[in-house]
Order: structure tokens, then C-alpha cells, then sequence
């Protein structure tokens, strides 16, 4: 049976659609990775004998039949891998060139009933000439065959004495083993029932090149990049390997899953690790265990959306294929049809972080918290350089955000040589403010040695509520959002007033995660500042800022020990007073109402910085959060380790998208400036947001209802 075989042009349809477990046909699972865009890749290193096709062919034949059982979409086996690479002269021998052809033979009859795409590498006699040669095949049909492109000869490599390079062929299309199939370096094979999934094949020394095919295949709409290599090892060059192949990834937003030779390989003159690497779009997933006498098989699950949606996203990547379209235009697509059981469920297997705005590696998060620190204190040193004002004032409330903004502040004195009491800390007591809260803003004030005040902020919101006609100037217990936000609105009425009277700047402390749910006062609220420096550092991120802060004792030992305890105090608005609260419930806590902000960090990272759709969001906030046995953990007691059933995930995501797609833009569309510190998004019209304030989120609640409980 023939794979159909079609030109198409890049950027054609048949690359941009997108599979929705709430959307597909009944009976699909929802714990099926494939469903939500994933597919698993698997990558062979078999034991091998040097000019033994029938022993090669058995061991890839085993590896094969694992990677389907285990549900790889995908297997990949090394460079001349049925002949073994340091074949040298004896590919010219007749008898090794009819042995390989057998030993393909027989791994298209194993491939029969499995649904695996194999990918192995052997040397074909076409046109009177030889090739090194990658062939795909499926089902018992050849898919395509694609030769080596670029020949090493140099050093210890002397391919070219043995074979001709890719553009020496004159076919497009050859027979081989009874079957026609297409032959070339620019063909893309195209799984029609899973259309992000669209493979490229390279050889070696290919992508060790300026210019690799694969990077034109990428612009063609190839998402899974994949090399068959022998390559030796020598000192070094491990490392080099990741290099390579993460940045061939990263620049052709793209997964590349690279081959090498390992174990059985001639040591005439060389020796072999067996590495085997896949990365996607720059991020490392899964490594083979080098130098093992042993087949190994290793397998990594790729985000196809991620990569079709960062190409989406990044105009040069579209300016590329537009200036390469001449070329890609001469692509060809051969379309299969995977046919995997969907209907099962084959859970993830893939590192998804619990905290994507925070590094679970200790090293990583301190070097996040620095670098993080560093971007907020020099944007606020260059608007108060810009602006001519040497004054800050803020209001302190005893909690995270406003102490973090504070110690940025701080650094900021320091750093352009000016007194810290040119900071005024303004600490503003309301009708529920505790006294736990209102003493640790004092505290934190002393240790930073800033300019501190206490103004009363109760006679001013008497008078207004009185003013407003509302029951609570009449003795009656209202506590409603109205009663809530004259506080919030005195307080920043005070500190805009304190500033035009000292000549200060108003620094914001509202985080991203409240400016995402909406959880501001409009206005003059929470909402509004001068600048905010904290206007793109999710709450998750910003309580391992301070945490830093304390656990490096810049603030010395009894700095350390206010901030531990702001770290340790629930947070709330404390807007409600405590008695009026439902008897037993205690605080006023902001997450009893919008959700708890680690699992809507982790929703808001990946709407605003990947577009995914509820379903798929639920789907990877399982696996995160699913059991708190399974995964890694930012180290430390201080770390809640919460696990939470997919019900909760649901409740939680729908505060979220109701809350961020409805009501919410318009607070978003006319925030203050304020620099954005990492690629998990800002929610500023003037960068990385730009939306309507008056949209529906029906298509997102829709599809988030047909998510099981």
C-alpha cells in the first residue's frame, strides 16, 4: 500500500490544526496525552555487530516493539544503524548491501500491526551509486527515504569514499522492496489524524552544518526534527551535542530528537557512547545512558501545540518562511494516518513544574530571585533618573507585595547613593487591619531604615461611606464591596496626596496574579501608582523574592525574622472586620475567594504565555498537582506540598477564566508603567496584552464544562 505524497506549501492548513479532548469524537480519553497535542518520541540505541544486518535488525525489531507497546508515536535508530557505521569498505560488498535491504525487509513486516513510525538508517544502492540513507515506515508501507545531505571527510571520517551526497540523486522516487516511495531531502512526513505532528529526517554531520536541512524543513512546517547519527565520542564533545541540538531546536522552534551509534561499533580507531538527546524548543527532555553495553530505548512526550503556537507568535519565524518560499515551495508532504487508540488513557510522562514561575532547583531559583530583583531595581532607578525625582512613597501593609516593592526600593536608594529615608513608608490602619499586620509594616519599615508614618485612614472613610448615604454610617453592619473599596481608594488617595506634598514618585505594589483576576480597586485603589514595579511578578514568585531576601540576611537577623513572619501571615485584605466574618472563619483570606494562588499561577502561565484551552490547562495542572508524591518540590518546610483532584482543578480554573476573560480587562488596559521580568508574560496593553475590554469568555466556560470530574 502507497503513502500519498503531495506537494505543499508551507504554512498550508494541513500543519496548523490543533486536536481539544472537549472537541474531538465521543469515546476520545481525556487522560490521553495525544489528545491535548503531545506525542510521544522514542529514540533506539541498539546493540549492534559490525556488518551484521540480521542481528541488527533484531535488536531495532525488539526496541520497535517496545516503543509501540509503550505508545511512542515515533522511533528513531541510529545512522547506518542495520550495517553498523564502521562498515567503511565493506558497504561496497554486495552481500552487506543485500543483508541491510533484508533486514528492512523484515522490520517493515514487524511494523505491520504497530502504529510506531520507525525511522532507520542503512545504505541504499540507487541510480548506480550509494547513499546513506534515513527510510520512515509505518504499517508495513514505506513512508519516505531521505539521504545524507552533507559528508563528513575529514578528520576520522571518510564518507565520501563510500557514498554520494544527497544532491547527486536525480529521482524523486524510488522503488524498493516492491514498493514506490518518495525519495529526497525535502519531504515532511504528515500524520493526517494528528496534524501537528509533521516530521523532518537529517543525517549526522547535517545538522553539525551552518545551514542544516532541517532548519528549511522547520520553515516548511516540520515539527519534529529528527537525526540519525553515528558521531564517536571524544572528550568534549558530549557537551557540544547538547548544544547543538538544544539551539537547532530552540531556533527552529521545534522538537529534535538525535541518534547516535553506541555499543558494538568497530574501536579499530574510535570509540562510542551511545547518546541519545531530545529537545524541544530549547528545553531539554530526555537523555540516553552513555556508554552502556546495552540497547537502550529512551522516550520523551512533546508539546506539539507549543511549538505550533510559539511559530504562531514569533513573526520572524513567518517572515522566514516568507523569504525562503521559493525553496519550501518545493517541499513535499507524504501523509499517513497513525491510527492510535485514543480512547485509552496514556497519561503524560514529562516534567511539568508546580511552580512555572519558580524553579523547583535550588541554584536556578536563587539565580531567578537575583536576576529577577536586579531587572525591577534598575527599571526603578532609570524612571526615577528619567523623572528627575528622588523621593518614593508607598504604603506598607504588612504583607508580601507591599514589603517586596520595599526592599526593590530600598536597593534602589542604595544603589544611586541616596539615603534610604527618601523612601516614605506609609502604613494606613483600616476598619479590619490586624495587629499583627499593621506591627510588621512598623518593623519592616525600622529594619529598612525608610522614613515611616502611621495615618488613620478610618475618620477619612467614615466621612465618605457618611457622604455616600451607605447603612454603615448609620450603625448597620453592610461590609460590602463598596465599604471594601473607599478604603482601598483612601489609602492610595493618601499616598498620591503624600506625594505631591514631598515631591515623590507613588511606587504600585499590586502583583501580576491580582491584576489577572481583577482582585484591584479600579482607579484610585490598589489599581494605580507613578510605576509598579511589581507589575509583572506572579504572588507565587514574589514569595520566594522575599523569601530570598530573608534567607540571604540582607536585612541582617532581625530583618530576616520580619520577613519570615510576613511570609507566614495568610493573606488578606483585611477590608472586612474579623467579627462580622461567618462565625468559625476566621481572616478575611483572599484565596477562601479567588482560588489558591499556586494552582492560578500556574493557570495564568499558561493562557497568557502558551494560549492553551482550559481543557488542556486542567489536563497538565493534574499531572502537576495531581499527587504530592510524584515530582519535584522547591526544597524547604516552608512549602505546603498540596495535592489537588481534577474537581478542584476545575473549580479553580473556572474563578480563573471567568474572572480573567470577563470584567477584569479593563482594569488591565490603563495600568501604570512597570517593567516585565520573564517570559511568563506582562499583562501591560502597551506590551505583552492586548485585548478587548468588553469580551465574552463563553467558548472558554464551554469547553471548560465538558472537563470530567
Amino acid at each position: 500500500m502507497q503513502a500519498t505524497t503531495t506537494s505543499s506549501p508551507a504554512g498550508s492548513a494541513t500543519g496548523s490544526a490543533t486536536r481539544s479532548a472537549t472537541s474531538s469524537p465521543a469515546g476520545l480519553s481525556f487522560d490521553n496525552l495525544y489528545a491535548h497535542d503531545f506525542a510521544r518520541i522514542a529514540v533506539g540505541i541498539p546493540l549492534c555487530r559490525v556488518a551484521d544486518p540480521a542481528f541488527n535488525g533484531e535488536q531495532t525489531a525488539q526496541l520497535l516493539r517496545e516503543a509501540a507497546a509503550d505508545g511512542a508515536a515515533v522511533a528513531a535508530f541510529p545512522e547506518l544503524g542495520l550495517a553498523a557505521y564502521t562498515s567503511d569498505d565493506l558497504f561496497h560488498q554486495r552481500p552487506l548491501l543485500d543483508g541491510c535491504e533484508a533486514a528492512l525487509a523484515q522490520l517493515l513486516a514487524v511494523s505491520r500491526d504497530l502504529p510506531t513510525v520507525a525511522i532507520v538508517g542503512l545504505p541504499l544502492r540507487i541510480e548506480h551509486r550509494l547513499f546513506n540513507c534515513a527510510v520512515v515506515f509505518q504499517r508495513g508501507r514505506l513512508l519516505a527515504v531521505l539521504p545524507k545531505t552533507y559528508l563528513p571527510n575529514y578528520g576520522e571520517f571518510y564518507e565520501a569514499r563510500q557514498f554520494n551526497a544527497a544532491d547527486e540523486a536525480i529521482s524523486e522516487e524510488i522503488t524498493l522492496l516492491g514498493q514506490r516511495v518518495a525519495f529526497g531531502t525535502r519531504l515532511v512526513v504528515a500524520a493526517s489524524d494528528q496534524p501537528l505532528l509533521r516530521l523532518h529526517v537529517e543525517i549526522c554531520e547535517d545538522v553539525w552544518t551552518p545551514i542544516p536541512p532541517s532548519s528549511y524543513a522547520a520553515l516548511a512546517g516540520a515539527t519534529v526534527l529528527v537525526n540519525l547519527s553515528a558521531s564517536n565520542i571524544t572528550v568534549g564533545k558530549s557537551g557540544y551535542r547538547h548544544q547543538l541540538v538544544g539551539q537547532q531546536s530552540a531556533r527552529c522552534l521545534a522538537a529534535y530528537v538525535y541518534t547516535s551509534a553506541g555499543a558494538g561499533e568497530s574501536s579499530t580507531d574510535l570509540a562510542w557512547d551511545g547518546q541519545a538527546l531530545v529537545y524541544e524548543n530549547g528545553s531539554f527532555l530526555a537523555e540516553s545512558e552513555r556508554f552502556q553495553r546495552r540497547s537502550q530505548l529512551v522516550s520523551a512526550d512533546v508539546d506539539l501545540e507549543r511549538l505550533s503556537r510559539e511559530r504562531m507568535r514569533q513573526t520572524s519565524f513567518g517572515d522566514s518562511v516568507r523569504h525562503h518560499a521559493p525553496l519550501l515551495k518545493t517541499f513535499r508532504t507524504v501523509e499517513f494516518e497513525l491510527g492510535l487508540d485514543l480512547t485509552q488513557a496514556l497519561p503524560l510522562r514529562r516534567r511539568i513544574e508546580r511552580f512555572p514561575y519558580v524553579p523547583s532547583d535550588r541554584q536556578r531559583r536563587d539565580e531567578r530571585c537575583n536576576e529577577v530583583f536586579q531587572i525591577q531595581v534598575q527599571a526603578l532607578v532609570q524612571r526615577l533618573v528619567s523623572s528627575g525625582i528622588h523621593k518614593l512613597v508607598l504604603g506598607i501593609s504588612g504583607g508580601l507585595d507591599s514589603t517586596h516593592a520595599l526592599l526593590v526600593a530600598a536597593r534602589a536608594m542604595d544603589q544611586m547613593g541616596w539615603p534610604r529615608t527618601n523612601i516614605l513608608g506609609v502604613t494606613m490602619p483600616g476598619f479590619a487591619t490586624g495587629t499583627r499586620t499593621r506591627d510588621q509594616a512598623l518593623r519592616l519599615m525600622r529594619e529598612i531604615g525608610c522614613e515611616a508614618r502611621e495615618i488613620d485612614i478610618r475618620p477619612s472613610c467614615e466621612q465618605m461611606l457618611k457622604d455616600l448615604g451607605h447603612p454603615y454610617a448609620a450603625g448597620e453592619p453592610v461590609y460590602d464591596v463598596t465599604f471594601e473599596n473607599v478604603q482601598a481608594g483612601e489609602r492610595t488617595s493618601h499616598l498620591f496626596r503624600l506625594a505631591n506634598h514631598t515631591g515623590a514618585l507613588v511606587l504600585g505594589t499590586g502583583d501580576l496574579s491580582e491584576l489577572a483576576l481583577g482582585w484591584c480597586t479600579y482607579g484610585v485603589g490598589d489599581h494605580m501608582s507613578h510605576y509598579n514595579v511589581n507589575a509583572s511578578v506572579p504572588k507565587t514568585l514574589i514569595q520566594y523574592l522575599v523569601r530570598w531576601v530573608a534567607e540571604t540576611k540582607q536585612l541582617g537577623a532581625s530583618g530576616q525574622e520580619v520577613l519570615f513572619d510576613i511570609l507566614n501571615t495568610e493573606i488578606s485584605p483585611e477590608l472586612v472586620p474579623q467579627d462580622a466574618r461567618v462565625e468559625g472563619s476566621g481572616l478575611q483570606s483572599t484565596e477562601d475567594k479567588i482560588g489558591r494562588y499556586e494552582l492560578q499561577d500556574f493557570n495564568l502561565f499558561y493562557t497568557i504565555r502558551h494560549g492553551y484551552s482550559p481543557a488542556k490547562i486542567a489536563f497538565l495542572a493534574r499531572h502537576a498537582w495531581g499527587d504530592k508524591a510524584c515530582g519535584e518540590w522547591p526544597d524547604g518546610e516552608h512549602v505546603q506540598r498540596n495535592e489537588y483532584p481534577l474537581a478542584e482543578i476545575k473549580r479553580v480554573l473556572r474563578i480563573f477564566v471567568s474572572r480573567f476573560f470577563r470584567g477584569s480587562q479593563f482594569k488591565r488596559s490603563c495600568v501604570p508603567n512597570g517593567p516585565k521580568v520573564g517570559s511568563g508574560g506582562s499583562l501591560s496593553p502597551r506590551g505583552d496584552w492586548r485585548a478587548p475590554s468588553d469580551s465574552e469568555p463563553t467558548v472558554w466556560l464551554a469547553e471548560l464544562d465538558r472537563i470530567p470530574d
